[in-house]
Formats: structure tokens, sequence, C-alpha cells
């Protein structure tokens, strides 16, 4: 599965030692400054997402997960859109403890945050209507220790964690559609691609993401 594998170089972007300096650090300048931090592909890509759920008419009590959250703010935002069973996870543990402080300000305590590795997640994470993953999978297609298994251990998870006819929306700079679908083909369907314009990125902009929505089959 995926035609590039050669060509995603081992990165400290796919170690877990990476995101939890780097949300230590924001952690510190939230603490410091109230800064909440990057936001992943910039606000539009959010906007693009929670868009598409809207329009979709998505019930605003079904269950979303954000699979590698961060500092959560794309839940902050499903939560001001109305959305209220919502569930962030991540690996990184500064991650979470930046998440939770950024929910307490925004006065939003009924989002549940948890460290949780999406290639082995817990029991409890299952039947999920609608799984998001904003630069997660990216991640791990970098990863120096066998990445093409730990992909293949992602879609594993993914099938696990959504329920029969569950949407997984994915955000990604380093995958073609074609190659996210060869990625995902096996027991997704996919449903649409949305439009995408300009993105920012580890400091950096360009129009080069895929974002595509992806239902389990039945």
């Amino acid at each position: 599965m995926g035609g590039r594998e050669e060509d995603f170089k081992p990165s400290a972007l796919g170690t877990r030692e990476h995101w939890d300096a780097a949300y230590e650090c924001e952690l510190k300048n939230f603490e410091d400054s109230g800064d909440t931090g990057e936001i992943w592909f910039g606000e539009e890509s959010m906007s693009r997402l929670i868009g598409w759920l809207e329009n979709q008419k998505i019930p605003l009590n079904s269950c979303v997960l954000d699979i590698g959250t961060g500092n959560g703010v794309l839940l902050v935002e499903l939560a001001k859109s109305g959305y209220t069973n919502l569930v962030g996870i991540d690996y990184s543990s500064s991650a979470i403890q930046l998440s939770k402080k950024i929910m307490e300000k925004e006065g939003l305590p009924h989002v549940k945050l948890q460290v949780e590795d999406i290639l082995n997640p817990s029991d409890e994470l299952s039947g999920f209507h609608v799984c998001i993953d904003k630069g997660t999978f990216d991640a791990i297609s970098l990863n120096p220790d066998n990445a093409g298994s730990k992909r293949k251990q992602y879609v594993k998870s993914l099938h696990r964690i959504l329920r029969p006819g569950g949407l997984f929306l994915i955000t990604s700079c380093n995958w073609t559609k074609e190659e996210l679908l060869n990625e995902f083909g096996e027991g997704f369907i996919l449903l649409e691609e949305l439009p995408t314009s300009t993105f920012c990125f580890g400091g950096r902009t360009g129009n080069n993401v895929t974002v595509l929505v992806f239902q389990q089959k039945i």
C-alpha cells in the first residue's frame, strides 16, 4: 500500500518524543501568554470539516473522535458549533494537558480528553459515528520504525473504533487522493473529496492538501 512509501524519509515528526517536546513548549507558552499554539492546516481546515458535517446534517449528538487532537482547538470549534459528544485523543500527555487547560478556559467541561495511542487504542474507544484526522496519519507515515506496518495498524484500529457506516474525515499533506484510496480502500467507501486552497503547517504555507471523506462499509 502507498506507492510513494519510499519517498517518506524517517523524521522526528513521526516520533512521540518530538511531539512531547513540542507540546511541552506550547503548554508553557499557553500558561505564560494564553497562546493556544499552532492550528494544523490553518483555521480554514477546521471550517471546511465542520461545514461539511453541518451540510450533511450530521446530528449534533453524534459521537465524534478527534484523532491526534493536539491542542484540541478543532474540538473547541466543534463544541461552539453545537456538537455535544466530543472526544479527543493524543499519545502525547503534554498535548492532553494543554488541551484540557484550553477546554477549561473555553468553559467546555463536557469535552472528553484522554491519552491514547491510535495504534493501540483501549477498549473504551469504540462506537464512534465520526472520526477526524488532521495530520496524524501523515506523522505516522514519517515514523522511523517500520512506518508501513504502523499505517496498516492505524487502518485496523480505525475499523475497530468506528461503528459500521461511520464516517472518517482525513486531511493530509503527504498523500494524494489515489494513495489514500489505496491505504483505506479495504473496508471503506469514498464519499467525497473536499476542495482545498492554502494551508499552514509547520510554519510553511502551500496548497498540496488532500481532504477525503470515507464511510466504513456496513
